[in-house]
């Protein structure tokens, strides 16, 4: 963990110098947090092992050697949603530990069955914000690879300051990857495309761009939504600057 000043674990409010509290704009929305049948008995059955409690990063001591129980080359990724691509990619590399950010706790109640039925552990899901967690959670130069697919593209204007990716996120993220490591992104929103492109070419500790597809990708629910409402799938790769092996 970083040594700076302690923030809360879910930074809904900052506090102002003149003692005010201000409520902070969040890149995403918390939804109902009711689970269905199903959801209940992934939960039950795997929660204790593969869900990080909010309240464990407040101690001092956190670490992802502790969760994970080994010392691992680390994925992280922005918005799991229900699992779909996270199961199977986690699957593929059982030689690296996977932090999954998800703040719809159904959604990680349905992830959890699919790590399960994928023989997917080296999986730890959490729910607190991914912004914050890898600002204070993760060194820099520690993580191989971070992946954001479909994020929230907040499309009306008015909006747009809820955007994951914008310049400040993308100087975190240049400085927690490896040299090399990889920032994968994909959306179905063709503004905000662009937006992470200008946002993206503008970091100097990044280089990418637009690419073809990842292939490895699983094709979830919100790609299939956004191809069915004639919206086209835009891929970028970016690396941090540097001299590394690449991630597998």
């Amino acid at each position: 963990m970083s040594d700076e000043r302690v923030r809360p674990a879910r930074p809904h409010h900052r506090l102002m110098e003149d003692g005010r509290r201000v409520r902070e704009v969040l890149s995403y929305s918390r939804r109902s947090s009711r689970f269905t049948p199903n959801q209940a008995a992934a939960w039950a059955a795997h929660q204790e092992k593969w869900v990080v409690p909010d309240a464990a990063v407040d101690d001092p001591d956190f670490s992802w050697r502790h969760w994970f129980g080994r010392e691992a080359p680390m994925i992280v990724e922005i918005g799991s949603g229900v699992g779909e691509a996270t199961a199977p990619l986690a699957a593929a590399r059982p030689a690296y530990d996977v932090v999954a950010f998800e703040v719809w706790r159904p959604g990680i109640a349905d992830t959890l069955w699919k790590l399960a039925e994928a023989g997917a552990d080296n999986v730890r899901l959490c729910g607190v914000d991914a912004v914050w967690s890898l600002e204070h959670l993760f060194a820099p130069h520690s993580i191989s690879e971070i992946w954001t697919f479909f994020p929230d593209p907040w499309h009306k204007t008015r909006h747009h300051k809820r955007r994951l990716v914008d310049a400040a996120f993308a100087r975190l993220v240049a400085s927690r990857l490896v040299p090399g490591g990889a920032w994968r992104l994909a959306t179905d929103w063709a503004g905000y495309a662009d937006q992470m492109r200008e946002v993206l070419d503008a970091e100097p500790g990044l280089e990418g761009g637009v690419v073809e597809r990842w292939a490895e990708r699983p094709v979830t629910r919100f790609e299939r939504k956004g191809l069915e409402a004639g919206r086209e799938i835009t891929d970028l790769c970016y690396r941090a600057v540097g001299e590394g092996p690449a991630p597998a």
